[in-house]
């Protein structure tokens, strides 16, 4: 089982820190990506991804790249 120590976002496979579509990651900032977006009170908004810290962590963490892979 992780533990909050070695369950952070940053090492977690829903974690988005957006280097891969040429964006920049806005300091330790990523998205979580485990759920859909969120809808918007706003009809023509768009659904927005949580704003997590590479540090938090959550009892959805999934590891990066596990044994089966």
């Amino acid at each position: 089982m992780a533990t909050s120590s070695n369950a952070a976002c940053q090492s977690c496979r829903f974690f988005d820190d957006h280097k891969t579509n040429g964006a920049h990651a806005s300091g330790d900032q990523g998205l979580c990506r485990f759920n859909p977006p969120v809808s918007q009170p706003d009809p023509q908004g768009q659904g927005l991804w949580p704003v997590v810290a590479s540090k938090d962590w959550c009892g959805h963490f999934t590891a990066d790249v596990t044994a089966a892979e």
